[in-house]
């Protein structure tokens, strides 16, 4: 099991300080380097500062959200940053919510997996340096009955084939990823509940397209605190659980609170969402199981890190990538190191 460093959303608060950690996860060999977007950095961006700082960790979006751009600009993209890196790029894709996706980029958010399926599907054939057609129910290029031609993407990307994720959390979008992509983002990953939030249907979508798990990328991002004061580290975390539980989208659609509920957090998760929409975000944050926060982080003494990341590895995890909780430079550093010596303990490294 390798290791990863999130960088999370430019723009936190902490953003002084990432060009360093994503330095020292270089140096201390970690796999890759993510960045987010939303509504307000660009992860492109992002990935080529850090890219152009860095020697031998990747450097992968986390994630490019789909509605953002046209296929074919991302495929311009990927192919750029992945020439720019000396073959250190990893794309990574996402639908995003309806809320950004039609209050932000003006998309509807309508057939999210037809419409990932065609994007990936354009992206692929546009690497490839083909000339690039398509005729679908989103995308038709080039259109018809106007001066457009087919056109060949004229970068050449360092490597023939650039590896594509998708971030996925239902069970419909987790087999289409496990068909179409060659790796999933995941958050709010439990190990003890692996095989029925995720990896089942990742198996399913790998033998649509005639393939098993292995060589498939499973990446969770996995929120990490070093100490001895448990129930502390875990506090930390409940703002966190109760925004993306609660807050991440509308009462009738959030993703989070459907992955919760089949964790077997169906009533807390309900009181979560009740009092974040509310906007009792503290009631909401009070309301988060200590389990449920014990379960999808790394927290504890590096001991006891190392113990859950055996977990995390026997549950089929390929590349764990840490997200280090701290006001500091200096908290985020130590989490990083101390992910390395934990990894070393539990025999993966």
């Amino acid at each position: 099991m390798k290791l990863g460093i999130n960088l999370g959303y430019w723009g936190a608060g902490m953003d002084a300080d990432n060009l360093a950690v994503a330095r020292e996860a270089d140096r201390l060999g970690y796999s890759v380097c993510w960045a987010a977007e939303a509504y307000g950095s660009d992860a492109a961006t992002v990935l080529s500062w850090v890219a152009a700082q860095t020697e031998r960790i990747d450097v992968g979006s986390g994630i490019f959200q789909i509605p953002a751009r046209t296929p074919s600009m991302t495929a311009m993209t990927a192919a750029t940053l992945d020439s720019l890196s000396g073959g250190r790029f990893r794309l990574g894709l996402g639908v995003s919510g309806p809320q950004v996706s039609e209050g932000w980029y003006g998309v509807r958010f309508d057939k999210p997996l037809a419409r990932t399926r065609e994007y990936v599907e354009i992206i692929r054939k546009a690497m490839s340096r083909e000339r690039l057609t398509h005729e679908g129910a989103h995308w038709t290029l080039p259109l018809p009955d106007g001066p457009g031609k087919p056109i060949k993407l004229t970068v050449h990307p360092v490597r023939e084939h650039i590896p594509l994720y998708i971030a996925a959390i239902g069970p419909k979008n987790l087999e289409q990823t496990g068909e179409i992509a060659d790796g999933a983002l995941l958050v709010f990953f439990a190990p003890e509940h692996a095989e029925e939030t995720t990896l089942g249907a990742l198996r399913a979508g790998r033998a649509k397209a005639g393939k098993d798990l292995e060589g498939f990328d499973i990446v969770p991002t996995v929120p990490m605190a070093v100490g001895d004061d448990i129930d502390g580290l875990a506090d930390l975390f409940r703002p966190y659980t109760a925004l993306y539980v609660g807050g991440m989208g509308s009462a009738k659609q959030n993703f989070y609170n459907k992955l919760a509920q089949r964790m077997g957090y169906g009533k807390a998760a309900a009181e979560i969402q009740e009092k974040y929409l509310a906007g009792d975000k503290a009631g909401a944050a009070a309301a988060v199981p200590r389990d449920l926060i014990d379960s999808t982080t790394l927290i504890g003494s590096v001991d006891r890190i190392a113990d859950r990341m055996q977990a995390y590895a026997a549950a089929g995890v390929t590349t764990l990538s840490l997200a280090p909780a701290g006001f500091t430079l200096d908290e985020r550093i130590v989490s990083l190191r101390a992910g390395v010596e934990a990894l070393e303990r539990a025999g993966l490294a």
